[in-house]
């Protein structure tokens, strides 16, 4: 279970460190034409590169990107500072252990569901096999289809 309260304390930890950190964010004076900035600070530098955008909203001094730097080695290290740390959109779709043991368990009781009423309407429709056409029976089902799933996803917020 998520707890609020662990979270904020960790919270409360890092927003100093990071911004400790920042310290030493690009832009610096120790970074000229004759000492450029290389790799290991352009890899610094994108892991701090968010950090150092809200502050640069701020303050115009502390800037994202090191203008005096090696050129392609401090881009790379750069860049991968950025991936590193930040990641693309896969860290949005990763779920822990127990959401997706939820999920298939979920999953599960819907094949259950659905095999018992597919089973109960195969019943009903040899007893009513002379009075429905083929047509209103595929228009109740795909009705009760999307009932049971609406009732299964109520089921499901409930907890």
């Amino acid at each position: 279970m998520f707890s609020y309260k662990a979270h904020a304390i960790k919270l409360f930890f890092a927003i100093p460190v990071l911004l400790l950190l920042t310290a030493c964010a690009a832009g610096d004076a120790q970074f000229s034409q004759e000492t450029p900035a290389g790799f290991w600070f352009g890899l610094w530098h994108g892991v701090i590169s968010v950090i150092s955008l809200i502050i640069h909203i701020f303050n115009e001094n502390v800037v994202v990107y090191e203008v005096n730097n090696t050129g392609g080695w401090y881009d790379f290290g750069f860049l991968l500072g950025i991936i590193c740390i930040w990641g693309g959109s896969s860290h949005a779709s990763c779920k822990s252990a127990e959401a997706k043991k939820r999920d298939q368990e979920w999953e599960e009781i819907g094949e259950k569901v659905e095999i018992k009423v597919m089973r109960k309407l195969k019943d009903w429709a040899e007893d009513e096999e002379d009075t429905i056409s083929d047509k209103e029976w595929k228009e109740i089902g795909e009705k009760v289809e999307k009932k049971l799933k609406r009732k299964i996803r109520e089921w499901a917020e409930k907890d």
